[in-house]
């Protein structure tokens, strides 16, 4: 897909790694559309970048602000899933014993930023890419918590799930000329990382990762890039880390 004139939307990209994809998008040309429900965020969106408010787990409230960005610009050809909120929580904690096991409550509520968002998501701009016949490019990012992390069972599943209809909707759409892949980053130096772990536990990572370092957000954006021009990568669930998994 050339990205060049093609008009993007990505979400939770006010901040943070999706900012970094939404620029770079910005970079090549795209229309950028950056939706997420951090009004101080919205309002510090670089030039160039316009930005929507958007609860991405409200169905009725994506729906409504995807019809907006194609009234505003026609079409809509790039959607990038990157909203989604970093969660740890032992399935087992000896050292609570009023509340040992993981909460279900926090477990469904990680579920549905982190999984149920991309579905709510997806299925409004599909529509509008199908009945417009627009051959249009879906990348999710994932993780590679997808893969099981210890201290993540809600997280690692939400992230698993993501791959799964990631991979599905490539099988399903391909034949309306809608591809679906995905990024799943390792430990990018970005602020919810540095939030979620301490620093004990990043330079862990560190030492175990073959490059000695933690990736870079233009390193993930990067691989976004590659997907969306690309016209014959589809179903591909892309590694971003730097070897830690090898």
């Amino acid at each position: 897909m050339k990205i060049d004139g093609a008009v993007a939307l990505v979400t939770g990209g006010a901040q943070g790694l999706g900012l970094a994809i939404a620029r770079r998008l910005a970079d090549e040309g795209a229309i950028v559309v950056v939706a997420d429900r951090n009004a101080d965020a919205l309002a510090l969106l670089p030039e160039g970048l316009e930005g929507v408010s958007m609860d991405v787990t409200d169905p009725v409230q994506v729906k409504a602000a995807v019809a907006g960005v194609v009234e505003r610009h026609s079409r809509l050809d790039i959607l990038v899933n990157n909203a989604g909120v970093i969660f740890s929580e032992p399935f087992v904690n000896l050292m609570n014993p009023a509340g040992m096991m993981h909460d279900y409550g926090r477990f469904r509520a990680s579920l549905t930023v982190n999984l149920d968002s991309v579905f709510i998501v997806t299925a409004a701009v599909v529509e509008h890419m199908v009945k417009r016949r627009t051959k249009g490019a879906i990348v999710n990012i994932s993780s590679i918590s997808a893969q099981g992390n210890e201290g993540q069972t809600a997280y690692s599943a939400a992230k698993a799930g993501v791959n799964a209809m990631t991979v599905t909707w490539a099988k399903e759409l391909g034949r309306w000329g809608i591809r679906s892949n995905a990024v799943a980053p390792g430990f990018i130096g970005t602020d919810s990382t540095r939030q979620a772990l301490n620093e004990a536990v990043l330079k862990h990572i560190q030492s175990n990762t073959p490059l000695r370092r933690l990736g870079e957000a233009d390193e993930v954006a990067q691989a976004v890039i590659a997907l969306v021009e690309n016209d014959f990568i589809n179903g591909t669930v892309l590694d971003v880390n730097g070897g830690l998994t090898i």
